[in-house]
Order: C-alpha cells, then structure tokens, then sequence
C-alpha cells in the first residue's frame, strides 16, 4: 500500500514540475502572431483545396499579411471580389485576374474513339497511365476512370455513361486546379471564363500525324492547319501536328469552327457560324477554263 501512494505521489510531483517547466518554455519561446491572420482566414473559403499554391488557407492567410506585395497571390475558389475586400482590410492592392474554369480537352467519345481491347485491373487513372494507354488505340485520350472527379471538392465533375468523358460543370467549377493535378495525361486546362460560360477550343492532345489520329479517334485534331489560317486575331498555332486556341487571345468569333474537318475545334453555349454556300461556277468561269484548255 505504501508503496503504491508513494508511486502516485512521485508521479504527480513529477507531472507538476514537468507542467511548470513546460510553461516557462512556453512563455519564454512565444512568438506574438499577427491577429489579422485569424480575420483574413475567416474571409477566406476555408476550402484547403491548394489552388493558391499553398497547403491550406491558413498558410494563404499567413501570406497574405506578411507579404508586402501581394501581386502573386490569388484564391481562385474566394475570386476576384473576395480577394479585394481583403485587400482593402490588409491596407494592399489586390491582384486583377479574370475568372477562370477548367476545361476538359479531349472530344474522344465512345462513339469517336472505340475501345480496342478490355482492361481488367485497378480503376485508377494514375496507375493506368504507368504501363498502359488504355482501352482506345489513343494514348492521349482520356482514361475515363475519374482520378479528376474524386480529386474535385466542389463536385464540378462527372463521368457522362453515354460518351464515357468527364464533363465540367462550369457553374460550380472553381478553378481550384485540382483536376490539373489529378489527370496523368494532362488533359485539363485551366482557361478564361467567358459569359454565360461560353467557351471554343481545341479537344484534343494528340500529337500523331493525321492519319494515326484518324485510326484511333475519328474526333482528334489532324494538324490540317486550316483554323489558323482564317483566324483573324492569330489566337490558333500549330504545334507538333496539333492546334491550340489561346484563351487570351481568342474573341469568340467562331471562324474556326465550320474550317474543322473532323469537329475537334469545340464550341460551348453557342451556336456556330452559317456555312457559306458553295457558289456555282459562273459561265465566264467556265469559258475562261475552257479557253486555257
């Protein structure tokens, strides 16, 4: 018995002076934060997602008040008015960037791009992509096994059965970049987000010569170059036999649409351009070609 209050009293001694010590070092070794740290994380979304490029939105709001300039630092989910009521509560100047959405680049439906075999192991894109190219011919396309939907917080994608691509819904998208992370092909950009989320660009990122795509999927884009030659704002290149729409340069005007000879140039909440009429050859036209004969 006596030895067993003994154990309990030096216990208990030994808790307390540990508790004391541990205060004084505490106290010695405290370090005064910055209470607008608390304030700017509560205007913050709190969503952790990492689309400002740090670990959550306690190190964003960190950032936010140590920093001087806070030129670089922008929460996509908080957006632009966010960003400037913070900005105005921090004294600073808040970076002026337009909205954004991801987008989906690959147009190889079901339909367009057929399987060629059967896979039958783990339904995970990241280990796919490590020793195999999927059950389509193209190794660009997408896997279809939704890494890109389950790394999504905000549940802006889904798995369409019919066409078996991941769709984005533009409304709930914000452009936190998780699926840019999570797509092993690098199918998933992040692009300007026009009104009534409209959108034009290029579904596809295959790099073979025209007539691999045509084999694998009859939506791929073939290099032809014909979108880039009646653009009238030089937003279409072509690179490594295939075309880019850039975002920032593009005005919507649609041009591009109707030149597609395989429909890989897609267009979103709009409708496209009436085709020109083919004209009939005049009866000049065909004397003059029967003169030179």
């Amino acid at each position: 018995m006596n030895t067993l209050v003994l154990t309990v009293l030096t216990l208990g001694v030994l808790g307390i002076l540990l508790a004391v010590i541990l205060y004084f070092v505490a106290q010695k070794f405290h370090v005064e934060e910055d209470p607008r740290i608390d304030e700017v994380e509560k205007m913050l979304p709190g969503a952790n997602c990492g689309g400002c490029g740090f670990a959550g939105c306690r190190a964003m709001s960190e950032a936010l008040v140590t920093r001087d300039n806070i030129a670089s630092l922008f929460c996509p989910v908080a957006g632009g008015e966010t960003m400037k009521s913070i900005a105005g509560y921090l004294g600073k100047v808040a970076p002026d960037k337009e909205p954004m959405v991801a987008t989906m680049r690959c147009g190889g439906s079901c339909d367009k791009r057929p399987k060629v075999n059967h896979y039958d192991g783990a339904l995970n894109c990241a280990v796919v992509n490590t020793f195999y190219v999927g059950e389509s011919a193209c190794a660009f396309g997408c896997i279809g096994y939704g890494d890109c939907v389950s790394a999504c917080k905000f549940g802006a994608l889904h798995i369409n059965p019919e066409t078996g691509l991941v769709e984005v819904d533009a409304d709930k998208c914000t452009a936190c970049g998780a699926c840019v992370k999570a797509c092993p092909k690098g199918l998933f950009e992040l692009r300007k987000k026009w009104p009534k989320n409209r959108a034009i660009y290029v579904a596809c990122r295959s790099k073979n010569r025209g007539a691999v795509v045509m084999k694998a999927c009859k939506a791929g884009c073939i290099g032809c170059g014909k979108c880039e030659k009646v653009c009238p704002f030089g937003a279409i290149t072509i690179e490594n036999n295939l075309a880019y729409i850039d975002h920032t340069k593009c005005k919507l005007c649609r041009k591009c649409v109707n030149e597609c000879p395989t429909g890989a140039i897609k267009i979103v909440n709009m409708e496209p351009l009436p085709k020109e009429p083919k004209v009939a050859p005049t009866a000049k036209s065909e004397s003059k070609a029967e003169e030179t004969k």
